[in-house]
């Protein structure tokens, strides 16, 4: 396998990372310390995503200042 069929390959190939931590404004996504996110994991599908997103932010529900995302991957 060439190369250029590698890179093709990863291309096609979405994964999506779920991270959290504590925000600076709850309206936005600037963390405090991004070197103490709490990193749930990578996952192929985007329902994997959510779903494992959705249960840590609900466990967080009370602070407003405790963020969970879905980041796509490329």
């Amino acid at each position: 396998m060439s190369t250029e069929e590698r890179e093709f390959d990863q291309e096609q190939q979405q994964l999506f990372l779920v991270l959290g931590g504590e925000v600076t404004d709850p309206r936005g996504v600037h963390f405090v310390d991004p070197e103490k996110l709490d990193i749930k994991g990578v996952f192929a599908t985007y329902e994997a995503a959510i779903k494992v997103w959705r249960g840590a932010a609900q466990q967080t529900v009370d602070n407003a200042f405790m963020k969970y995302i879905v980041v796509r991957l490329r």
